[in-house]
């Protein structure tokens, strides 16, 4: 370690308590100017201050440096080159978790007497630090971490200001010790020193902790069906507590078990990847019978044996965010990842170890893992050692438990690279709360909560011209997770000290954040702002690209549902769209959901609905041998055309989603049922990828209507072509991949129309149809061909997960 005298034979000045001088005292420069130059975004409990002093040593500069309301101050001074330089560097050179926004410079009329350069103590009240978001373990403390002369060797809660948790700990503001789930460990003398140092990387680290002195970790056995009992010999009694709990659980998981491991934000279920027995046993207690484990690998090096990977993913995996990364598979590998762990998909998803924890586990296994959320099927994971050990009882045969509390739940975030650039799918841990820094024209926006949706919730406050998103929540119609929902907004109001002038809801009279959000406005007196669902879709992805206000577009926004206008159901539709209103000038087909919400989860129901508005008899009297037809024909079809007929529980939508769901029923893809939404879509994409390329100009024609004052896409030519492909017996990856080159076309060839005929050059896309990598590439390669400006959500999910972020840029335009 450095210390002051070291560093300033090596050019950097010591640090030294000053005040700051009264405003307009004048003080000797030595001839050299200065400069205030005041940086904004994520700059406080990131190590900015240190750095400050560090750069300004190496350009030879003198002053001072200190946090206040706004983010961080310095005055600074030196020669002209010295301090452009120097301010250049600030955010080319910044911290791993800063985030600057801007760098702000204006000349001082005061000068310094001193040759030096400080850390000088903010005025009392005037910090209001925020929170960082929580940050992978960085290099520094992995190399500690596995030396074996470090005083902090293996032990699983090593950090310091630059990774480490930081919001899955926090009761309140400002970011301190006192005000985290570490307050109950007090930090020993070397720790206390280290955290004092500025010099030191743990200066301020609020987590900072060694053996001596912070959180442990022990292993705990379960009863998992009595697995062990029957297949491992594992050692019990005090043996447990004097083996490395870390190495206990990498035996149990190479013998077959599953572990519950405490991670940073939540629980993970953690079982060997390429045992299928172990995989398929995690299915059946866990009850989620289809939806894609995650996995983690000990390297880049282990995942490139797995799945294809790109320099761009690879940045991605590597990054301090630490993401879940989708990845094309690869099915050559000796060792191969259980087929249970993603079924009917062609990619899986992988994560590098982002804790202490994780990465000495994984130097103890030589295959990936299962590491799927602790939960049950459609409940938030657990965060708590004792609602882990109730909840996956039964579901676990091993709990590897920490006593540092998890104090806000932090869901793992999932990113996939499409059309070049990467696609956020679901904000979670590394991610939220990061401010997103709204449009030049919002910065005088009112004070605003936007509730978000019921999928995939999350939600947003504005405030002084910055976007915080939360991170995903979840569906609301799980008890849990509401309840979890109205945690994180007492949190978040609490940490930002934010008190809404405005509250913005989804049209939706039935969605349970839109029944908070009015009850909040009324019981506050706070202004409602109602927005479309679809509207808020564009909005989102208009806002996170800088679009001004006053700027149009045409938007497309393709979903599984959404309320629009006059209580219809929507879910493919062209919007003139500014920020504070749209006009709806085209659509897709409306069809009946047959059975309302249960269409969403039979897709037999849609394929039939599709079918009837084609023509049942005609379909019947061209195609009587198709499968298909045979199914159907089993069903009660004069109920469903009594439901149809009277408009009883079949409401009509034009819904992207449900297409994509009938065009699979009617391939024998998830025909029956769904156990999660979106699983046909995806399925039927996975389908349709191995032959997507040579299909490109096969695809099936529509047809394109004007019905009151809209244009409308009309599906029956496609599905005439499709059912006579079928017939033809044309395999069921060519007719997936012609379906979405049809789809692209229509897509595009709509937009264009609409676009041209109002003037319009850019085209926004959104909403979750567009995480399909084979739709939003092909979309954004017709209309780019055609000279338009395309533009698609990137860390703003296209999906409900970013409709917060859009409700948000409506209402503070309105």
């Amino acid at each position: 370690m450095n210390t002051a005298n070291d560093r300033q034979q090596n050019g950097v000045p010591a640090c030294e308590e000053m005040t700051e001088p009264a405003q307009g005292e004048a003080v000797q420069t030595n001839g050299r100017g200065g400069e205030a130059i005041r940086v904004r975004g994520v700059v406080q409990g990131v190590g900015f201050r240190p750095f400050v002093v560090t750069l300004a040593g190496q350009a030879g500069l003198f002053g001072r440096v200190w946090n206040d309301a706004e983010g961080v101050m310095i005055h600074a001074w030196g020669e002209p080159e010295q301090l452009e330089a120097f301010a250049a560097r600030l955010s080319a050179s910044a911290p791993p978790l800063a985030r600057i926004e801007a760098v702000e410079v204006t000349p001082l009329d005061t000068a310094c007497e001193d040759n030096r350069f400080s850390i000088i103590d903010s005025a009392a009240g005037e910090t209001n630090t925020g929170v960082a978001a929580d940050a992978a373990l960085c290099a520094a403390c992995l190399h500690e971490l596995l030396d074996p002369e470090d005083r902090r060797y293996r032990y699983p809660f090593i950090n310091c200001t630059h990774c480490g948790p930081r919001l899955s700990i926090i009761h309140a503001v400002p970011y301190d010790r006192a005000s985290t789930s570490m307050a109950v460990f007090t930090m020993c003398p070397v720790c206390q020193m280290e955290y004092d140092d500025w010099n030191d990387r743990r200066f301020h680290a609020q987590p900072n902790a060694c053996p001596e002195c912070g959180p442990y970790l022990w292993l705990e056995y379960g009863e998992g069906g009595g697995y062990i009992e029957g297949n491992i010999e594992a050692e019990r009694g005090t043996d447990i507590e004097a083996a490395d709990p870390i190495r206990q659980a990498a035996g149990l998981i190479r013998s077959g078990a599953i572990v519950a491991i405490k991670g940073i934000g939540g629980f993970h279920l953690v079982c060997d990847a390429t045992n299928s027995a172990a995989v398929q046993r995690l299915r059946q207690r866990k009850r989620r019978y289809h939806k894609p484990f995650a996995l983690m690998a000990g390297s880049v090096g282990q995942i490139g044996s797995h799945a294809q990977l790109t320099e761009k993913e690879q940045a991605l995996l590597e990054s301090v965010e630490a993401p879940i990364v989708l990845l094309a598979a690869k099915a050559d590998h000796p060792r191969r990842i259980a087929a249970e762990v993603a079924p009917m998909q062609g990619r899986l998803g992988f994560m590098l170890p982002y804790t202490p924890i994780h990465h000495l586990l994984m130097l103890e296994l030589d295959d990936p893992v299962v590491m799927t959320s602790g939960n049950a099927s459609d409940e938030p994971q657990c965060i708590d050692n004792s609602d882990a050990m109730l909840r996956l009882e039964g579901v676990a045969d091993a709990f590897l438990l920490h006593d540092r509390e998890i104090v806000n739940r932090l869901d793992d975030a999932v990113i996939r690279v499409a059309a070049g650039r990467p696609r956020l799918l679901r904000r979670g841990r590394g991610f939220a709360p990061g401010p997103i820094r709204l449009p030049e024209g919002f910065d005088k926006a009112a004070a605003l909560l936007a509730m978000g949706g019921e999928l995939k919730n999350s939600f947003c406050i504005i405030s002084n011209g910055h976007a915080i998103l939360s991170q995903h929540m979840g569906d609301l119609e799980n008890s849990e997770t509401l309840r979890d929902y109205y945690h994180n907004l007492d949190l978040y109001r609490q940490l930002y000290d934010f008190k809404p002038e405005q509250i913005a809801v989804d049209l939706h009279p039935d969605y349970l954040s839109g029944k908070r959000g009015r009850e909040m406005a009324a019981g506050a007196g706070s202004g409602l702002i109602e927005v479309q669902h679809h509207h808020a879709h564009i909005a989102a992805v208009m806002a996170e690209h800088g679009l001004a206000p006053g700027t149009q577009v045409l938007g497309v926004a393709l979903d599984g549902l959404g309320m629009g206008e006059g209580g219809e159901l929507w879910g493919g539709e062209f919007l003139l769209a500014g920020y504070a209103q749209f006009q709806r000038l085209g659509s897709i087909q409306k069809v009946a959901m047959i059975g309302g919400a249960r269409a969403i989860r039979e897709p037999w129901r849609s394929a039939y609905a599709h079918l009837h508005a084609l023509g049942w008899n005609k379909v019947l009297n061209r195609f009587p041998g198709l499968d298909i037809i045979h199914y159907l024909n089993s069903r009660p079809l004069g109920n469903l055309n009594r439901m149809i007929e009277r408009g009883v529980n079949a409401p009509m939508a034009s819904s992207s989603g449900r297409l994509f769901d009938a065009v699979a029923a009617v391939l024998g893809i998830c025909r029956e049922y769904t156990a999660f939404e979106g699983e046909a879509a995806m399925a039927l994409e996975a389908v349709a990828e191995a032959a997507f390329d040579r299909e490109q100009g096969n695809a099936y024609p529509v047809s394109l209507i004007e019905q009151e004052g809209v244009a409308v896409i009309q599906w029956q030519p496609m599905w005439m072509a499709l059912l006579a492909d079928l017939a033809s017996g044309v395999s069921a990856e060519r007719i997936a991949a012609r379906f979405h080159h049809s789809f692209i076309n229509a897509v595009a060839d709509q937009a264009q129309l609409l676009a041209k005929q109002n003037g319009m050059d850019r085209i926004v896309l959104g909403g979750g149809v567009f995480q399909n990598a084979l739709l939003l590439e092909g979309v954004t390669r017709r209309l780019s061909e055609s000279r338009f400006r395309v533009l698609a959500p990137e860390m703003v999910p296209a999906n409900d997960g970013g409709l917060a972020f859009g409700q948000a840029a409506v209402a503070a335009a309105r």
